[in-house]
């Protein structure tokens, strides 16, 4: 995080979109920053977003508007698969993707796999309204490893995968974990009939290769492959999912479906997510559908993908 003093009254939290865009955001209180061995992080207080997770001097979540994103992230998989059981997530360490999948009242078993320890007991202490306690669920095993080396070894097998990693970035910790054969990886250990989801950058017009290139992977390797997208205020920008299968299709749902599955499945309210809004997710403009199908990047081990 860098800071900027203005007119040398204000601090401001540098959030560096892309190496020509920054966004400013006023600062209030820095509650925790720590270099961990993986990466930098923060909380800090913003006074548009309030509580902030940052990570390498970009904000991951924040306490206004993280349920867009995480609600955009988790239901529609989580619907769409008929009784999802047992839920594999890699990364997620403020807790809130862990939140929302426990939301529903079939999932017996969630394995979350993060990397950074330190990270997760930061957000476990001051990101108490993002995590609202789903640490302490006896569902929920937090395991503090590397997710490909995890997936790799486990033989536990799961009926939905939620890969909600940091972005790929040089020497970050997330790099080796957006190729096709870490993704394979997970597809190996999904029941039949299973869906993985996988975050997947920023998809309204900057950084655009990230989301092409995952997309073109994922159709390497799964049979339906349905990118989808939601405006988060934080990140200012459309931000980018993929959710594929082999044999599901979240696309396919109609808003009338997806409102009586949201009514049978949950224990609790969302607050973005429902039919109407599953709709609209996987509308995309038709510039962007041109572009990724112009796209012929494929991320493997051997041919990396950096967002900036």
């Amino acid at each position: 995080m860098a800071e900027h003093d203005y007119n040398n009254k204000k601090k401001w939290l540098i959030d560096e979109l892309t190496s020509d865009l920054v966004q400013l955001h006023k600062l209030g209180r820095i509650l925790h920053s720590a270099t961990t061995r993986f990466q930098k992080a923060q909380i800090v207080e913003t006074k548009t977003f309030g509580i902030c997770l940052v990570l390498d001097g970009k904000i991951q979540s924040s306490e206004r508007d993280e349920y867009i994103y995480h609600e955009a992230l988790v239901h529609p998989a989580m619907i769409t698969h008929p009784d999802p059981r047992s839920v594999f997530i890699a990364g997620g360490g403020e807790g809130a993707t862990l939140r929302n999948v426990l939301m529903h009242k079939a999932v017996e078993k969630v394995v979350m796999v993060d990397i950074d320890e330190e990270v997760v007991n930061m957000c476990r202490k001051y990101l108490t309204g993002f995590h609202g306690g789903a640490f302490e669920d006896k569902r929920a095993r937090v395991i503090y490893d590397d997710a490909r080396k995890y997936i790799q070894e486990t033989e536990e097998r799961f009926d939905v995968a939620i890969i909600d990693l940091v972005d790929p970035v040089e020497e970050g910790p997330a790099r080796m974990l957006y190729t096709r054969e870490f993704y394979r990886l997970v597809k190996a250990r999904l029941r039949p009939g299973g869906i993985m989801v996988v975050q997947s950058g920023q998809s309204g017009w900057i950084n655009l290769k990230n989301f092409f290139a995952i997309n073109r992977t994922l159709k390497s390797i799964f049979e339906i492959v349905k990118p989808y997208r939601v405006y988060v205020p934080s990140f200012v920008d459309m931000w980018g999912f993929h959710v594929v299968s082999d044999t599901l299709d979240a696309a396919a749902l109609l808003p009338r479906e997806v409102n009586r599955r949201l009514a049978a499945s949950l224990n609790g309210e969302l607050k973005s997510y429902d039919g109407e809004a599953h709709k609209g997710l996987f509308v995309l403009p038709k510039q962007l559908r041109r572009q990724m199908a112009r796209s012929k990047k494929v991320i493997t081990d051997a041919d990396l993908i950096m967002v900036y």
